[in-house]
């Protein structure tokens, strides 16, 4: 199993922007010095007090070139939100740049927000989505081509570079509603799944669809599912606990925000569907209830045993771990967990 790390630049309090790129690029170093295997990017707009990370493939870039091993995926670039062309040359870019070891992770993202300040309609996401990956793809190849889409029309284009990679990078798409599930599965692409809307129990459920999906649309293999998870490794059970207690609250309590304000735009209110339980259950949510279904805390000992169930129970293929989710941890708190991640958890799955 692949062990990854999710990063999402958060602007930590105290800290100046340039500390933020600085001291998140000392993880990437450790990460890499630490063999971890991957390094996700978040992609995140026009929320300076969260986040510094709005260009994510021009990070992606910076971390290929200062390291040698670490893979660099993106979870996810939000293709509605820019120009395909424009993005088929940068991630193949940053393919040819990593030599290989460069993951695209693609999804529409649940940000309203983003799509008003950028003058593009949110239920037209879908639609966009879908056109510039079939244009991405078929830029890739590297010969010219027309396309004539709803959103998009491109006249006798050859995008240059192509990809390292032959065909191209694995593309991996994001899920968070239940008609996706199936849908990814049936195209045959590998899935990129978070812990942030949904509990393992929601992922459990949902990921059948997509494993018969993946089944009945003849494709080998059982899919590829990639779950990102929150997870402190302490000293102690107690310490694990306590210890990133104020930062998890916090960044549940911001998620509880977002939701409530990105289904008031949607106007999702039916109180029957599957996305208003889930806020339902969020809005409910104890420190107990955040622990039992949407994180993985403990000592090096103890996660090695959640994860293991995590993995029987998702049939997971790789796992990305969210170190700071609420951005609050000092960050020796965060380099301890990361060590501890690599040597203490990471052989148990060799």
């Amino acid at each position: 199993m692949e062990f990854g790390m999710f990063m999402d630049f958060y602007s930590t309090p105290g800290l100046t922007q340039t500390e933020v790129f600085r001291e998140a690029f000392e993880l990437v170093d450790l990460a890499e010095e630490s063999g971890l295997d991957s390094v996700w990017l978040g992609e995140s707009h026009f929320n300076p007090r969260r986040s510094v990370l709005s260009a994510p493939i021009v990070v992606a870039s910076s971390i290929a070139s200062r390291t040698k091993r670490l893979k660099v995926g993106m979870a996810v670039q939000v293709l509605p939100l820019i120009s395909p062309l424009r993005i088929a040359e940068e991630a193949a870019t940053v393919d040819q740049i990593s030599e290989g070891r460069f993951e695209f992770g693609v999804g529409r993202s649940g940000n309203v927000r983003a799509y008003e300040v950028m003058g593009i309609p949110y239920e037209e996401s879908r639609e966009r989505f879908q056109e510039a990956l079939d244009i991405i793809l078929e830029a890739w190849k590297g010969e010219p081509f027309s396309y004539e889409g709803k959103f998009n029309h491109i006249t006798d284009a050859t995008v240059s570079p192509t990809p390292y990679q032959k065909p191209h990078p694995v593309v991996r798409i994001a899920s968070s509603g239940e008609d996706s599930f199936a849908r990814v599965g049936r195209l045959g692409y590998p899935i990129f799944l978070s812990m942030r809307g949904m509990d393992v129990h929601d992922l459990e459920t949902n990921l059948k669809e997509y494993h018969k999906a993946w089944k009945d649309a003849g494709h080998p293999g059982k899919g590829d599912i990639s779950v990102r998870v929150p997870v402190y490794i302490g000293l102690s059970e107690e310490a694990a606990v306590q210890e990133p207690k104020e930062s998890i609250e916090a960044y549940f309590s911001r998620m509880r925000r977002f939701f409530d304000e990105n289904e008031n735009v949607r106007g999702g209110t039916d109180p029957s569907s599957p996305r208003q339980a889930r806020a339902q259950r969020m809005a409910n949510m104890t420190y107990e209830d955040i622990l039992d279904t949407k994180v993985i805390f403990g000592t090096a000992e103890s996660v090695t045993e959640k994860l293991a169930q995590f993995k029987e129970t998702l049939g997971l293929s790789a796992f990305t771990a969210e170190l700071n989710p609420g951005g609050q941890l000092p960050k020796e708190a965060v380099y301890r967990s990361l060590k501890l991640l690599t040597e203490k958890v990471m052989p148990a799955f060799a």
